[in-house]
């Protein structure tokens, strides 16, 4: 949607960068860009969301340091060692 956006003001107006939204570099940075933003501005709270709601992991006894720390950790089926915070 963008792409048509910034192509039509590129032709029309003449807008500066305006041409850049036509390499797919540069669409598929920004959208990696603005996924990670995305993401460390709602995470916790969802997260959060979904531990008050009881949708977690259970975590096996391995006796490792810390595992009992991600205990309820939601998981979108993945592994929760490899959640970030």
């Amino acid at each position: 949607m963008f792409y048509y956006l910034f192509d039509f003001l590129d032709r029309e107006f003449d807008l500066v960068g305006a041409g850049l939204f036509s390499f797919i570099t540069f669409r598929a940075a920004a959208a990696m860009f603005v996924s990670l933003l995305i993401s460390i501005t709602f995470g916790k709270r969802i997260i959060d969301k979904l531990r008050s709601l009881q949708i977690g992991e259970t975590v096996r006894d391995l006796g490792l340091e810390g595992q009992n720390e991600k205990a309820g950790t939601p998981t979108m089926g993945g592994s929760s060692s490899f959640l970030l915070f």
